[in-house]
Formats: C-alpha cells, structure tokens, sequence
C-alpha cells in the first residue's frame, strides 16, 4: 500500500509539474500561444513553479531570449557553448546579460503582481532561492498533513522535472540525436523520447518552425499531449483562443521538408 501511494503519487505530481512547464512556463507564458482566464494560468504555472523552474518572469524571458538568438553567441543556453554550460551552467548567473531586459522582452508579464514578487527585482539567485524554499515548504506541508509516502512521491517528481527542462536545452539543440522537419537556421531537432519525457515538448524543431503555436506535433506519429490538453480545455471553455498552425499548410500535403527560419 505504501509503494502504490507513493508511486501514484509520483505520476501524478509528475505530470502535473510537467504540463506546467509546457502549458504555463512555455506555450502560454513565453509563447502566448492561447489566452485563458487568470485561475487557469495560475493553476498551470503553480505546477511549473512547485517543480522549481524559478521566477514565470525570468523563464519566459530567457526562453524568449533563446528563440532571438538561437544556437547563436547571445542564446543563453546552446550548446554551442559547452555541454555544461547548455545543461545547468547558464542558471547560475547572477542576473541579466545586458541585451536581455524582461522590462523590454516581457512587458505583458511584468504587469502581473505575483510574477514581479516571484522575479526578486532581476537577482536571479535571490528568484531561484525562493523558489527553492516555497517548493519544500510545499513538501513539508504535504508531510505534516498526508504523511512521508506523499510528500516524497511529490518531492521527487518535482526534482525529476525540474531536470528535464535542462535535458532538453541540450539533446534537442544536437543534430545527431534528432531529425528536422524543418529547414530552420539552427540546431533544433525532434527527439521522441524527449518528447515522451516533456508531454510532447521534443518535437522541437517543430516548435522552433512554428513557435507561436499550441500544438508541436506536427506529423501522426508526433504525439503531444500538452496540446491535446489544450484543444480539451478550449472545448470545455477554459481556453479562449488558441493559436494552432494547419498541418496541411505546413507540409503541403506532402510532408516535404519546409526551409524556415526559427
């Protein structure tokens, strides 16, 4: 009984932090690739924050920042630069290079109070510390209330999900690991297991393709249930638009490879 606990417990946590990284932190937030009501982006970015993905702000700015100069010198986090340095290295700058400014890049989201707090004025040190300590006082609540089997199937779902995202800063930016669709100006690839892994965020050189989208899949086989999501909660009134490219459009029909630039 404690094992099915914790491991349900685990999936659970799991895939809720995660479609909080893809539905809250990038394909509304960084992207604004659909509108939905406040309680709704709340709900989804709570998930990505409790998996310590730090400040809405500062991730959706980088990531921002990640599609204007992408594989090139001013992209934070290519691999370009180094494995370590893709993987975790770039995290653990002190603030903002001087070409990125979240007061420029990511006007719509300094207006919101709650992101300003969580953003601890551009110190990102300061922004990812109280992350960290409002992640564990999260698990220390679920300790004292549901008990060790709960409050660690959560904790180790978030840490696992707060790694993937960096996973995938490097395995999708690596030719060899992934195929194109797309003739984008960059490194992008698609990689299936990362994909399996983010709720269908490894379809990315479809996202790089086509970022203003709420759906990354592209191709049948290109599963994406982060926009399945999507398309459920417009359906039932909780999204009110949403932005989805015509898979007919894109390939013409003949699935050929398109050159587009990212």
């Amino acid at each position: 009984m404690i094992a099915i606990t914790f491991l349900v417990t685990f999936f659970l946590s799991y895939i809720w932090h995660m479609l909080g990284v893809t539905i809250g932190y990038h394909r509304l937030l960084a992207h604004r690739s659909f509108k939905c009501p406040k309680a709704v982006e709340y709900f989804w970015v709570t998930g990505g924050y409790l998996a310590w993905q730090s400040s809405p702000l500062w991730w959706a700015t980088i990531h921002r920042a990640h599609h204007r100069y992408t594989d090139r010198a001013r992209d934070p986090h290519s691999p370009l630069h180094g494995i370590k340095h893709a993987y975790l290295g770039w995290f653990f700058r002190p603030t903002y290079p001087e070409y990125i400014n979240p007061e420029i890049q990511a006007k719509d989201l300094v207006k919101d109070p709650l992101y300003r707090f969580l953003e601890q004025g551009g110190n990102w040190h300061k922004g990812h510390l109280l992350s960290m300590f409002i992640g564990m006082t999260f698990r220390l609540l679920l300790l004292l209330m549901f008990g060790w089997e709960i409050a660690l199937g959560s904790l180790l779902a978030g840490l696992t999900v707060q790694q993937v995202p960096f996973l995938l800063n490097v395995v999708c930016h690596i030719r060899r690991l992934g195929y194109k669709n797309f003739a984008t100006s960059d490194e992008s690839v698609n990689v299936w297991w990362v994909a399996v892994l983010t709720c269908g965020e490894g379809w990315h050189n479809n996202h790089h393709a086509f970022p203003g989208s709420a759906r990354s899949g592209f191709n049948r086989f290109e599963f994406d249930p982060s926009w399945l999501l999507i398309r459920f909660m417009k359906l039932i009134g909780l999204v009110d638009w949403m932005h989805e490219e015509s898979i007919h459009s894109i390939f013409k029909g003949d699935g050929h490879q398109l050159e587009v630039r990212s």
